[in-house]
């Protein structure tokens, strides 16, 4: 019986040791990922701090890119300078692509960029008395990436409504990373996030 409880006994101090160890790995991969984010956009950012003149040929290159589409607006926003930003990328399906992309690189999800991403549908669900509004897109990754097997995946940005803004945060960000284009219908994916992600916060 004392040979069992030890056994217990050591099976406990590995799960703590093994958690804690991911804690701390996951703080390190996080700040590692906002570092990388920052760099992306540093140029721009230190231009606006210091009040240079930015020409909107300059924004245009940071809005082009889903990756720091997102974060450039946010920052030109805090220096009272969205007069700057693109009108074509002015769009909650612009703003959407740039969160979802961001959300996937994050170390605890795809853990990188997609290497490709195209918007599907703009799905309507009804929820207590009024439309709300999930922006569904497809992504794929490249070998050598796990993802790279699954081909084009489902990912869920929302939800919006009828007075969001292109820009506002959307709440229930979100993909699987294991529902397929194909396999599930984009309006049966937007319904899943939903009612497992939206309604749970």
């Amino acid at each position: 019986m004392k040979i069992v409880f030890i056994i217990i006994g050591i099976i406990v101090l590995l799960i703590v040791i093994f958690m804690i160890y991911r804690y701390f790995a996951f703080k390190r991969e996080s700040a590692e990922t906002n570092k990388l984010r920052f760099e992306r956009i540093q140029p721009l950012y230190e231009k606006l701090e210091s009040g240079n003149e930015i020409s909107k040929e300059e924004v245009l290159k940071y809005a082009k890119d889903n990756k720091t589409r997102e974060m450039t607006y946010q920052i030109l926003s805090e220096h009272k300078k969205t007069e700057l930003f693109p009108k074509e990328y002015l769009t909650i399906e612009s703003g959407a692509e740039s969160n979802l992309v961001n959300w996937l690189e994050f170390p605890t999800e795809l853990d990188k960029v997609p290497d490709d991403i195209e918007h599907l549908k703009r799905v309507t669900i009804k929820f207590d008395g009024n439309d709300v509004f999930y922006h569904v897109f497809k992504y794929m990754t490249n070998e050598p990436h796990w993802a790279a097997e699954n081909g084009w995946m489902l990912g869920v940005v929302g939800p919006y409504f009828d007075d969001s803004k292109p820009y506002d945060f959307p709440a229930a960000t979100f993909s699987r990373c294991s529902s397929k284009v194909g396999e599930i219908e984009p309006e049966n994916e937007a319904k899943w996030v939903h009612e497992n992600i939206a309604l749970k916060r």
